[in-house]
């Protein structure tokens, strides 16, 4: 038997390879699916069906690339809507690779035709369960991204799902969602790589709320919706083929990048040291680690993608973005900011400090702007700076006019990684005189900026 879960970096995302003798299926692939391919053809098995446990909102899926690469056959959930590729999936359909059998199981409540996979061992007996976005470790799948109006709904019928569907099948089954920690699509994800019904029955806090009514208000709450997701939902339903593979794109020498990063948006994925220490004016600092977190709210569709990154890397930063849409990558730095340095091209740099160095400079009267951009889930579980402006990243692009340009500003956050993406984007904007704060509240000890509680 073959039994693969492949995870995609940034996404916190899973798919999972399943084969049994000559045959096997994908189960929400990626977009960049050569990795499936090439784990097929390396086992020597055919790769006969791909089946969808939802339209997915945070990526774009790579089920109709892989069905033109293989020939397999598309499977998909949400079966009212309008989508231009494969076929509906039914409640109780099963499905065979080899003498491995999997049955459908209809599981509204992230969306409404939503669908489950039981996997049954060879003996037939109730073995894994893929639940997509409905049941994950530690949390449940957000109900509100179909609008305030069919949160409750949703919620109800999450409620249905789990509690008469999913949870009677038994505390041994193994549970294998879509998403791990840090996924957009739900929040409180815990850090188990593996779970199962039991461990979720007994130790998820949204399970614990066993009456329906206190279920529904407990999971019923509107998040913050990344603007990127309309996107994936619309191509999500046409099907998102790759442009002759995963894009190559050329090395260019600086001085044509720079031509070029006028009609372009300039994507520096160095970490934060790096772009702190000298970086193109105007460049977005979207770290390798941040980019498939945060570049669906700081990226336009609409621009080509100009790459500043490790020239002995480019293709990672480029597969990050193929994932999220991002198809119109025009180029990168040849030589990196070595060469844009020593061509003589004009930089910036944006200062770092310390959080007890801040602290300290703030205690001595130093005029300061604090600004904020943890979450709310993070203030209330580690307290607010006093003075601060809180404003959450992701709330940058809609509120960064109430920040005061005058006088110099410190941002911070839980490490300063998302400090410098804030900062980066301010820049854009003409804010000149910036701080990032690295470290987070655990070294923060100003009294005259303290840490309320």
């Amino acid at each position: 038997m073959i039994f693969e879960r492949i995870e995609s970096p940034g996404l916190a995302h899973f798919s999972y390879l399943i084969g049994d003798r000559n045959e096997a299926l994908v189960i929400d692939p990626r977009r960049d699916c050569d990795i499936y391919v090439e784990r097929t053809l390396r086992r020597g098995v055919r790769l006969r069906l791909i089946l969808e446990t939802h339209r997915n909102e945070d990526y774009l899926t790579g089920s109709v690339e892989l069905a033109r690469r293989t020939g397999a056959e598309i499977w998909h959930a949400d079966g009212h809507l309008a989508y231009e590729y494969g076929l509906a999936v039914e409640d109780g359909q099963e499905f065979f690779v080899g003498g491995l059998r999997l049955k459908a199981i209809w599981s509204p409540g992230h969306t409404a035709g939503a669908m489950s996979y039981l996997l049954y061992d060879p003996e037939g007996v109730p073995w894994m369960v893929f639940t997509g976005d409905t049941l994950l470790a530690g949390s449940v799948g957000r109900v509100d991204l179909f609008g305030g109006e069919a949160m409750a709904n949703l919620a109800a019928s999450l409620h249905e799902t789990i509690f008469a569907k999913l949870l009677p099948l038994g505390d041994g089954v193994i549970v294998c969602p879509a998403h791990g920690s840090g996924s957009a699509c739900a929040t409180g994800t815990a850090q188990r790589s593996w779970t199962t019904i039991g461990i979720e029955r007994r130790s998820n806090p949204r399970l614990q709320h066993t009456e329906r009514g206190e279920f529904v208000r407990d999971v019923s709450r509107m998040l913050p919706r990344p603007p990127y997701f309309r996107q994936m939902e619309i191509r999500n339903l046409e099907g998102a083929l790759l442009p002759n593979e995963l894009p190559t794109p050329p090395p260019l020498p600086p001085a044509e990048f720079r031509e070029m990063s006028g009609e372009a948006q300039v994507l520096d994925t160095r970490p934060l040291e790096g772009f702190g220490g000298g970086h193109v004016p105007g460049s977005l600092s979207l770290s390798l680690e941040s980019l498939s977190e945060y570049g669906g709210w700081f990226l336009n569709y609409n621009l080509p993608v100009l790459l500043v990154t490790d020239p002995e890397d480019v293709s990672e930063p480029v597969r990050r973005l193929i994932r999220l849409g991002y198809d119109h990558i025009g180029g990168y730095l040849a030589g990196g900011m070595q060469a844009w340095h020593a061509q003589g091209e004009i930089s910036r740099a944006t200062t770092t400090m310390t959080a007890h160095d801040l602290c300290r400079r703030l205690d001595d009267g130093m005029a300061l702007h604090v600004l904020d951009v943890r979450g709310q889930e993070e203030l209330d579980r580690e307290g607010r700076l006093a003075r601060a402006q809180h404003i959450p990243l992701t709330q940058i692009p809609e509120l960064w006019k109430s920040i005061p340009r005058d006088g110099r500003i410190a941002i911070f956050c839980g490490s300063g990684r998302r400090a410098m993406i804030a900062a980066s984007y301010l820049e854009q904007r003409g804010l000149q005189d910036l701080i990032v704060v690295l470290g987070g509240v655990s070294a923060w000890q100003s009294t005259s900026c303290p840490i309320e509680i």
